[in-house]
């Protein structure tokens, strides 16, 4: 028997069905980014945060080398659909936090599933995120409460997300979704 692409008909089409649920909320996110950037620009981390879940999702629920990115490309053609407007960006930073989740797991040859490994790429793309969502909020000229909390939840923001995805990626692994997709050696 020969051995199982890493990117197979049934890796994808599992990768295809969480990059449309979560591209739906990059899209409700995109269209909540002026409203937020508006009112609690300080907040605007915990939007931008959300857009980890593509990868995280899909790195627990498959575990093999290059779901996150991926998944992360095409929730972003869907959230582009739903806000067309935020297009590029979308396409950005799918790149941007799929490469880091990759780059997270690639650091452990793909071996290392435990929560721990996905927290600490959140933590690295909550500090990443922190420098745009300073500049696009103007977090500058807020009051220095408000500048500290915009940073703590620019990097909690991933973090929290991540939690999330983690948990809707266990409970899709014990529904079987997973099930014959083992990590290929």
């Amino acid at each position: 028997m020969a051995p199982a692409s890493v990117l197979s008909t049934r890796v994808l089409l599992v990768c295809a069905a969480i990059g449309v649920g979560t591209g739906i909320l990059g899209g409700a996110a995109g269209w909540l980014t002026l409203a937020v950037l508006a009112a609690a620009p300080w907040a605007y981390g915990l939007v931008l945060g959300s857009h980890v879940l593509p990868g995280i999702i899909a790195q627990q629920v498959i575990r093999r080398p290059w779901v996150a990115l991926v998944t992360h490309v095409l929730a972003a053609l869907v959230a582009s659909v739903m806000a067309p407007q935020w297009t590029f960006r979308f396409l950005g930073t799918a790149i941007l936090i799929g490469g880091i989740q990759e780059g997270v797991a690639a650091l452990t040859r793909y071996r290392v599933w435990a929560a721990a490994r996905f927290f600490i790429s959140a933590v690295i793309v909550g500090v990443v995120i922190a420098v745009p969502v300073w500049f696009a909020g103007d977090i500058a000229s807020l009051a220095p409460i408000a500048r500290v909390a915009a940073v703590a939840i620019s990097i909690l923001g991933p973090v929290a997300w991540t939690a999330v995805g983690l948990g809707i990626g266990s409970g899709l692994r014990g529904a079987g979704v997973a099930r014959g997709l083992s990590t290929p050696r």
